[in-house]
């Protein structure tokens, strides 16, 4: 089986941008919303053909270094922004405990994301433009990285001075560690890239 690299990914899916992502699927016999139910997954699954990787549930692309993610961005008056927060991974508190920023869970997965902004035009909409493919392709002293790293310090040292539940949305300029789904008692916390940090990816990444 052909290895596809990160950078041949990113190379294969730039030459979609502007393309129909709901057509493509419908030329792959990837469900979308034919059913009457959304196929949630959907938009990952054409990403995943557009940059050469087979649908595989049993061995993602993660397990080659890296990570598609479709980043769903609308019209504002100021322009195309992103429509909310991105999920990086779960926080282990003990690992957050006992890992610098750097040798993170959380910089692991974030640094080999490959960010993949697709129009929203609303809930089930018969249409999503793939816009901009970015990477996080950043040296460790680049002032965003420093002060990613700042925002992990401040969460991982609130961890450890104020326990695990102390730890909330609030937190973090570009990143934060929060409640994962609906919360209402969720104990589980995790890394999200704020709409600030997406949008400025895309910026950089032009």
């Amino acid at each position: 089986m052909k290895i596809i690299t990160r950078t041949t990914a990113i190379k294969n899916l730039k030459k979609y941008i502007g393309k129909d992502l709901r057509k493509l699927a419908k030329d792959f016999g990837i469900t979308t919303y034919e059913t009457g139910r959304q196929n949630k997954g959907w938009k990952g699954l054409v990403l995943e053909r557009l940059a050469g990787l087979e649908n595989n549930v049993s061995k993602a692309p993660n397990g080659l270094s890296y990570e598609l993610k479709s980043v769903a961005f609308r019209k504002t008056k100021s322009g195309l922004a992103p429509k909310e927060t991105m999920a990086i991974t779960m926080v282990n508190p003990k690992e957050l405990k006992v890992c610098l920023f750097f040798e993170s869970h959380c910089w692991a997965k974030l640094k080999a994301i490959v960010f993949c902004a697709v129009m929203w035009h609303g809930k089930n909409s018969e249409s999503g433009e793939l816009l901009k493919v970015a990477s996080l392709d950043f040296f460790e002293d680049d002032e965003l990285i420093k002060e990613i790293k700042a925002d992990y310090d401040f969460i991982r040292n609130k961890l450890i001075k104020q326990g695990f539940d102390a730890l909330e949305g609030a937190d973090g300029k570009w990143i934060q560690a929060r409640t994962k789904g609906a919360g209402h008692g969720s104990k589980s916390r995790a890394f999200y890239a704020r709409t600030i940090l997406v949008k400025k990816i895309f910026e950089i990444a032009s």
